[in-house]
């Protein structure tokens, strides 16, 4: 359980960091130019249908099609058909009633409107993940207009108490509804359970509503942000504090608190201290190892992280930690340290897709059936659904970990203009906010009325033009003029910033 959600939000990104007991286990970024769009549901133009692969491209109004396989689509158009359906407008021009096992040609046609939600980011080349199984979140429920079904939190494990769950849901909802119960929920009040279904049952109406009314491709709905989505799916009472340096999200903050947890509304505070937030609590290193390949185990062995567009490779190796007179015992107790590391790791940077572990090899077949235990535990907590394989004979575990979004590395860093793509480097954007933070760490004690900031040509175009709006703001904030000078020779991630006192 997280312990305390750290909120850096700022005009040009906002970051969320998910703390346990101290330790940063989860770290999210969202930027104007890299909105999350996961959620949010679009009435759509269908462009492409692909037999040969059971799927079709779907022209939702973004930069790249979406794509809506087959299974994502048959299982409710025949629902959402009847939902929408009206005397002067067939949005699927499909039966009714049609048999699930139809193929995605005999379903859709190019030319067709049709409502999908996204249900994984647009990620690299690849566009967005569509599906047809509608759902909308609140604090305590997941509707599912379209399926008639009860479903209770995997996390509420005991078998009782999920019967008496899905008896209560049965009692409340209206006939047909589908409801799925979030762990936070398991003792909350029928009356807040009712007030919920009212809040989602009266949101489809007016998604129906303006689908009916709309001209495809068109946004019909957005969900929450990523500060109020956090808030809504991570402030339990287990959560110490949220604690954000905006004070204007932190009024937003508390507004949201005393509609839907009032309960919890004293734990939301303002971080006003001489150090940035981020650095208060210490992870902004944290964050910034994130992005290298190397991570070093406390024992002296260390993992490197390989990500590849097909699959991401983890690498163990003993490194410094070599004992030549037990050299099996070595390699355990190596690889049961990087079993913890990696299940951090992997949360932390938010990889997804397949991996692959390249433990080192042991011989006994006992200890391999124990490192595979030991890594379905150290993964337990992790709330993406997980599937691993028996490790193999060379040490080699294959898993997959579902990834909805963009990983830390995608998100903050972008192809090496210097090596050609076969490394990372942080992107100018990344660097241009590293500079506005250290900016706003130091402005209020250096005297002056202007800096100068020397960067990379790349740099300084980023600031100079799509960061022009941030410079004005921070020359605002601080009462300082920005003076930006390119420096041809300069490495892209170095930079810097002289106080004119």
């Amino acid at each position: 359980m997280f312990t305390d959600i750290l909120i850096n939000a700022t005009p040009y990104e906002n970051r969320i960091a998910l703390m346990e007991n101290g330790v940063l286990k989860e770290f999210y970024i969202d930027r104007p130019e890299q909105k999350g769009l996961i959620g949010n549901i679009y009435l759509g133009r269908v462009v492409r249908v692909l037999p040969g692969i059971d799927a079709a491209f779907i022209d939702i109004g973004l930069e790249r099609t979406g794509f809506l396989y087959v299974d994502e689509a048959v299982h409710s158009l025949s629902s959402c058909y009847r939902h929408l359906h009206s005397g002067s407008r067939d949005l699927f021009g499909v039966s009714a009633e049609f048999p699930t096992n139809l193929t995605i040609d005999r379903i859709l046609e190019e030319g067709q409107c049709i409502l999908v939600q996204i249900a994984k980011e647009p990620i690299g080349s690849k566009g967005a993940r569509l599906t047809c199984n509608i759902t909308l979140p609140c604090r305590n429920l997941v509707y599912m207009p379209l399926t008639d079904h009860i479903g209770i939190s995997r996390k509420i494990e005991d078998e009782a108490t999920r019967q008496l769950l899905r008896d209560r849901l049965e009692e409340l909802r209206p006939p047909g509804a589908g409801f799925i119960m979030r762990t936070v929920a398991e003792n909350t009040c029928n009356e807040e359970l009712k007030a919920d279904m009212a809040f989602l049952l009266q949101l489809w109406d007016e998604i129906l509503a303006k689908s009916k009314k709309a001209a495809e491709p068109e946004r019909i709905y957005e969900d929450l942000n990523l500060i109020l989505r956090t808030v809504r799916d991570f402030f339990t009472d287990d959560v110490n504090e949220v604690v954000t340096d905006n004070r204007a999200v932190c009024e937003q903050l508390i507004s949201y608190a005393r509609s839907f947890i009032p309960h919890l509304e004293t734990k939301i505070s303002f971080h006003d201290g001489d150090l940035p937030l981020f650095e208060q609590y210490g992870i902004e290193s944290d964050i910034n190892s994130a992005l290298e390949k190397k991570v070093w185990l406390r024992s002296g062995g260390y993992i490197v992280i390989e990500p590849t567009e097909a699959l991401t490779v983890i690498d163990v190796n003993t490194g410094r930690y070599v004992h030549a007179s037990d050299l099996a015992a070595t390699i355990f107790r190596t690889n049961m340290e990087a079993v913890r590391e990696i299940a951090h790791q992997l949360r932390l940077r938010n990889i997804g897709g397949i991996i692959i572990i390249d433990f080192i090899d042991m011989e006994s077949e006992d200890e391999r059936e124990a490192l595979g235990r030991a890594l379905e535990e150290a993964m337990k907590d992790d709330k993406s659904r997980i599937n691993i394989l028996k490790i193999s004979e060379f040490g080699l575990v294959q898993m997959t970990r579902k990834r909805l979004s963009e990983s830390i590395t995608q998100a903050m860093c972008e192809p090496c203009c210097y090596c050609g793509g076969d490394g990372r480097l942080k992107s100018r954007r990344t660097i241009a906010h590293e500079i506005f933070r250290k900016i706003s760490r130091d402005a209020s004690k250096i005297g002056g009325t202007s800096l100068t900031i020397k960067v990379n040509p790349k740099v300084a175009d980023m600031l100079l033009h799509e960061e022009a709006h941030s410079i004005r703001y921070l020359e605002d904030a601080t009462g300082k003029r920005f003076t930006i000078i390119p420096v041809p020779e300069m490495y892209v991630k170095r930079y810097d910033i002289i106080w004119n006192e």
